[in-house]
């Protein structure tokens, strides 16, 4: 159900269930997880997109498919996604064909960039379903948008198009449908080509940045830059610019080993 293709540096993770709108279940739940895991120990990794197949990016989760056993244990395994894709150091990319509902919307969110169509449509269903806010949307959402927008997108649980969510800053790029995938595939590979350690760093001080104080993001890239410099990333960098070429970046530690 969850289909894995890595390429370049690029891991692209597509929601496979076309005929119930990429609606997640257990199963999938679990494959997802494991793929995030797996993407966390992959050293090769530089960028994660994640996609649905068949003209739909995620309908939420599958509250059709009946379980007889506690919502406390179904709502673990979103959980263990939501953080997965949080904690993830690469940089990652959602590509929403169609609509994003309800926990797959949050699934988007959830990544770093978000790539849309006209087309797309998203919509915090959960009070259509009974359902309060699951899959980190009352952590993501008022972040993104402030308390107030985000009250409104999930009491009223209204659809909005691509461009109100642009407006919002919930999507970062509009894309027509037949330029998205080149696009998302161009924008994945100069992540893939940034500097890794670099890259990683960044996106760890800007999460961490929206619940620190401006002392505590200070200290905290004064921890960080350090790390940089002892790469062979940072010389590159500088070379590259000093010979008028594009850096090739590796993330390799450059620091020399004691000799005992």
């Amino acid at each position: 159900m969850l289909l894995c293709e890595d390429r370049d540096g690029v891991c692209t993770l597509t929601l496979n269930r076309p005929d119930r709108k990429n609606a997640i279940n257990a199963q999938l739940w679990e494959e997802l997880a494991d793929a995030l895991r797996a993407a966390a120990r992959d050293t090769e990794l530089r960028a994660l997109v994640v996609t649905g197949a068949g003209g739909a990016f995620c309908s939420g989760a599958d509250i059709a498919t009946g379980e007889d056993i506690h919502p406390r244990h179904k709502l673990r395994r979103l959980t263990e996604v939501a953080l997965a894709l949080h904690e993830l150091t690469v940089p990652t990319i959602a590509k929403v064909n169609g609509v994003a509902v309800g926990a797959g919307w949050n699934l988007a969110l959830g990544c770093d960039l978000v790539v849309a169509t006209p087309e797309s449509r998203f919509c915090q269903i959960f009070s259509k379903r009974g359902l309060s806010v699951d899959l980190g949307g009352s952590w993501l959402l008022p972040k993104l948008v402030g308390l107030q927008q985000a009250k409104r997108l999930v009491l009223l649980a209204d659809m909005i198009d691509a461009e109100e969510a642009r407006s919002l800053g919930l999507v970062t790029w509009i894309k027509g449908a037949d330029e998205i995938d080149a696009f998302v595939a161009e924008l994945a590979g100069r992540l893939a080509a940034g500097p890794p350690v670099a890259l990683a760093q960044s996106k760890a001080l800007l999460n961490d940045g929206a619940n620190a104080t401006l002392r505590e993001a200070l200290a905290n890239e004064a921890r960080a830059q350090p790390g940089n410099f002892a790469t062979a990333d940072s010389t590159e960098a500088y070379a590259a610019f000093a010979q008028k070429r594009d850096a090739t970046f590796t993330g390799q530690w450059a620091v020399p080993r004691l000799e005992k």
